[in-house]
């Protein structure tokens, strides 16, 4: 059985064509969030956060073959981990890597950011309304610069309890959170930005399969600035830019069972 790392739009597109090529998959998603990840029957799918421990404990319980990642490009901390498990039980890691969407990072109304608290403290100069699009874990320096700067936040998270808890959590009110699951259309981004009168958005550059050309068009015909995190740098070994080049290199390395 080979475990999946998923959550994104490709997971169904992976995890099918493992199963086609006589694979035995388990989709492994931190929520129970509504997601298509394959309808063939050597699909099956896990839900709930799995800490190093218990990733290692569901590796060995299920003799699980490979653990092929397709999370989120900015799963960082869930990429690291589920590498140093592969490299503990002896089991061959593949990461599928989402192409990056071409754009104009020299556009008037973008501004680039390593990362979260660079993005927070950008996004808030300008003192217009911010529109937060990353999701809920990272929260607190938009909130914190927010407060200080007595400028307006709304947030887009996924439509689940959690997410609307750590809003509260974080001091957001429920008339300043979309709860929706994207990617976004061009119109449904511009609605957003109109909605809360935001004259920045915050982005990550998850590709076009994430919905980031949509905001960036969006942006553009709203009049709104776009703060963009970089993507983060990670090692190139065992990192596939296609699904046919991971197809390509796990059936290299593995047999169907």
């Amino acid at each position: 059985m080979i475990l999946l790392l998923g959550g994104t739009s490709e997971t169904a597109v992976i995890a099918e064509r493992l199963a086609c090529a006589g694979f035995e998959v388990v989709v492994s998603t931190a929520t129970e969030t509504a997601l298509n990840v394959g309808v063939h029957p050597r699909i099956h799918r896990r839900c709930g956060r799995l800490d190093a421990k218990a990733m290692e404990r569901f590796v060995n319980d299920r003799k699980i073959r490979a653990i092929v990642d397709a999370a989120h490009p900015y799963a960082e901390q869930l990429r690291a981990q589920a590498r140093a498990v592969a490299e503990r039980v002896s089991v061959p890691y593949f990461r599928y890597v989402r192409p990056a969407a071409a754009w104009d990072r020299n556009a008037a109304n973008v501004v680039c950011a390593a990362d979260h608290a660079e993005a927070a403290t950008v996004a808030f100069a300008f003192g217009a309304p911010v529109l937060l699009t990353t999701g809920v874990n990272n929260l607190e320096p938009y909130q914190r610069e927010s407060a200080q700067r007595h400028v307006p936040v709304a947030v887009r998270v996924l439509p689940e309890s959690e997410s609307r808890e750590a809003c509260r959590r974080a001091g957001l009110p429920d008339d300043r959170v979309i709860a929706e699951r994207g990617p976004f259309s061009k119109e449904q981004n511009r609605d957003h930005i109109r909605r809360f009168g935001a004259g920045v958005l915050v982005t990550k550059e998850s590709g076009a399969e994430g919905g980031f050309p949509a905001k960036l068009e969006a942006a553009r015909e709203e009049g709104c600035r776009v703060v963009v995190i970089q993507r983060p740098s990670e090692p190139t070994s065992d990192a596939y830019g296609s699904v046919d080049a991971l197809m390509a290199a796990v059936t290299r390395r593995l047999k169907p069972s």
